[in-house]
């Protein structure tokens, strides 16, 4: 019980986090006319290394804006739903292709100290690399390049500038995250045509338009409605003598999910209400699937990154990036009074490309159908739903509720 509590408290601090950080990067992306895409589950992935090392007040404001109750309940969260579950790879049984790594590279003057190198590699599965920051600086940081470059697939090809750091490093920690799915109901190619596309400016461009006559899964609210669309998951054969359906409860379901303002410049009033309140998003999920006439959803290719040790900060993460008083010192075996150990930045990059299969998403962070009937019931009413301008897009695992990737889309012929 007490372990179940923990991991619905990490998760609700997952949400939260991912709630907070829309706000704050839809903002900044808004205020330059860029699309957006970031993954908050990498981030929170990225807080749960970060208190690894981390002591004290450090530590505190850590859990804090990660939402965990404890290091352990973050930890364990962590490697059982994230690491094992959603993360875990199942292409094999016909599910999306999924790839975790993290990894920590250290100077080879300051070690490890033993129970941090063991939590990485054993809690997070990840690896430890020595490296020498200061006499082969760019040297070092190719090598992690071509490290995130192989775990995502060459979507990320550079993480980190290696003409951009600084000498005096001497631990980076990096976690990356790869999918592709396929579509449950893929689009038909020959059914894309070009439409005219409105940004936020009052201007218009001519993009490519995804479209299909099946029924979809939207939900129509008060200025918005919500399109869910499932990606393929794991192959089940249900003629097994022992096929147990309670095991269909825990196998993740991945979806892609559009929240469309009806307004062609409602989408700033939507991510702030999306923002304000954490249960937002999976409160206005759609649960049925509605006949459409009109359905059209733009291909569209994004990227987006760089430092957000600012973003950190204005959540309340402070301590970690102050030298005299970061309070990570519980990772190298050297002795911080005279050398402060403190976290210089953190580094966040993500892509997404959504076509007519499907998607392929990355960063450097048999579908089952509950349905319902009536012997009384209305006849659904025909819905459109047509994003030819700005929405906001989430990659959500909805048997744990995780939000893995986020963003929104102000233009679709720009990356």
């Amino acid at each position: 019980m007490a372990a179940k509590k923990g991991t619905m408290a990490c998760q609700s601090g997952q949400t939260a986090l991912a709630a907070r950080l829309l706000g704050r990067f839809a903002g900044e992306a808004a205020a330059d006319g860029s699309n957006l895409i970031f993954s908050p589950l990498s981030i929170h992935v990225a807080l749960a290394l970060m208190s690894t090392g981390a002591s004290g007040a450090t530590l505190d404001e850590i859990l804090a804006v990660a939402g965990a109750p404890s290091r352990d309940e973050l930890h364990a969260f962590v490697r059982a739903t994230v690491i094992d579950c959603v993360l875990a790879d199942r292409s094999s049984d016909g599910g999306p292709v999924v790839a975790f790594a993290c990894g920590a590279w250290t100077d080879w003057r300051k070690p490890l100290k033993t129970e941090y190198r063991d939590t990485i590699v054993g809690t997070f599965k990840g690896s430890a690399t020595t490296v020498d920051f200061l006499e082969e600086p760019v040297e070092s940081r190719k090598q992690i390049n071509a490290w995130v470059a192989e775990v995502t697939k060459g979507l990320i090809t550079e993480l980190v500038n290696p003409e951009e750091q600084s000498k005096e490093t001497t631990n980076v920690v990096v976690n990356a995250i790869y999918f592709k799915g396929k579509w449950h109901d893929p689009f038909m190619k020959e059914n894309t045509t070009d439409h005219e596309f409105h940004r936020l400016d009052g201007s218009t461009v001519s993009v490519a338009f995804m479209q299909s006559w099946s029924y979809q899964q939207i939900a129509c609210h008060d200025g918005f409605k919500v399109l869910k669309l499932p990606y393929r998951m794991t192959d089940v054969d249900w003629s097994l003598p022992d096929f147990d359906s309670k095991k269909l409860r825990s196998i993740p379901k991945f979806s892609m999910c559009i929240f469309l303002p009806d307004a062609n410049d409602g989408l700033g009033n939507l991510t702030e209400m999306m923002s304000s309140s954490p249960k937002f998003l999976h409160n206005h999920l759609p649960w049925a699937s509605v006949p459409v006439n009109e359905f059209r959803l733009p291909r569209f290719k994004l990227a987006y990154g760089g430092s957000i040790a600012k973003d950190l900060t204005s959540l309340g993460l402070i301590l970690p990036f102050q030298p005299f008083t970061g309070g990570v010192t519980e990772i190298t075996e050297v002795d911080a009074t005279d050398d402060p150990i403190y976290v210089s930045d953190v580094i966040h990059k993500a892509v997404v490309d959504v076509n007519e299969e499907g998607c392929e998403a990355a960063a450097a962070t048999e579908s089952d159908e509950d349905m319902g009937f009536s012997l009384d019931f209305d006849e659904p009413q025909v819905v459109d739903f047509v994003a030819d301008h700005p929405f906001a897009f989430f990659i959500i695992e909805e048997t744990s509720g995780s939000i893995v990737f986020a963003g929104h889309v102000l233009d679709p012929s720009r990356e």
